[in-house]
């Protein structure tokens, strides 16, 4: 019998590492933390995306999520998450000083942590940003926004300059691809993903109305934005890293939705094993 299951082990198809369905916090920006670690596990949901700034609780309101709140505070944080069942996974999207020191501060907090990504558009600290990667063990991902037609100074939105940014940097610097942001910039997110050649760290992963800068979040599978073709890029690509459902719509009263999202995503993981 033992010889028969080793031989099973053997002829089974091996299991492929996939993407981490998360929530950004951002989505439940409305609520404290504590409340936005509830309702991430409610919407079906193991890890979460946690942003600057947060008020950690309502017992707590003077607190906010970062590298400056303490260990007294940081340690409630790890509560409210171990309640929850809930592991943090991502931080962002944060600057990153060019001061190592500084830099450092929030890298150890977030290796404290058991956080994977830190999401940053800190392009001006490149340098600094490898040192720290190179140091903890994290990764950094270059988020986009949408493009800024009045200030040609921003240029991340452009996923060929991201890839310029970090081609010849450390692999464990990439993107934070939210492919809303580059529905709104014109960009199909499929073929973003392709000019980024697989440096991609994590991601915001949102399902749009319409190809527009006005178009606003649908659950998976309901917009234009291709979230299958999105995920099969990442599958193939062998991302690991958190896929963030950050729903930016129907503020306070998005949790249906928000479960909907991280629904589509264990389906399709499910589908692909």
């Amino acid at each position: 019998m033992t010889a028969l299951l080793a031989i099973s082990a053997m002829l089974a198809p091996a299991q492929t590492a996939s993407f981490i369905p998360s929530v950004q916090a951002w989505t439940f920006n409305s609520f404290t933390t504590e409340q936005a670690i509830e309702m991430s596990a409610q919407a079906g949901s193991k890890a979460i995306e946690l942003f600057p700034g947060q008020t950690l609780s309502t017992e707590k309101k003077d607190v906010k999520v970062g590298p400056d709140m303490g260990a007294e505070n940081t340690a409630l944080l790890k509560g409210f998450l171990d309640k929850a069942g809930v592991r943090a996974v991502a931080f962002g999207v944060t600057g990153i000083s060019k001061d190592p020191a500084e830099a450092r501060k929030l890298f150890a907090w977030a290796k404290g942590l058991g956080i994977l990504v830190i999401n940053t558009e800190s392009t001006e600290s490149i340098d600094t940003i490898e040192q720290m990667v190179k140091e903890f063990d994290l990764k950094v991902g270059y988020h986009n926004h949408p493009k800024q037609p009045n200030n040609p100074n921003y240029r991340v939105w452009d996923p060929t300059y991201v890839y310029d940014l970090i081609k010849n940097r450390d692999p464990r610097i990439g993107a934070n691809a939210d492919t809303g942001h580059w529905v709104r910039s014109g960009i199909k997110p499929v073929d973003a993903l392709n000019i980024l050649k697989g440096r991609v760290v994590s991601s915001h992963l949102k399902d749009l109305n319409v190809f527009e800068p006005g178009g606003h979040d649908v659950p998976y599978g309901m917009g234009v934005s291709d979230v299958r073709g999105i995920l099969e890029a990442y599958q193939k690509m062998g991302m690991t890293g958190p896929v963030s459902v950050e729903y930016e719509h129907n503020w306070g009263k998005s949790l249906p939705e928000v479960a909907q999202c991280i629904g589509f995503m264990r389906a399709f993981q499910t589908l692909k094993k």
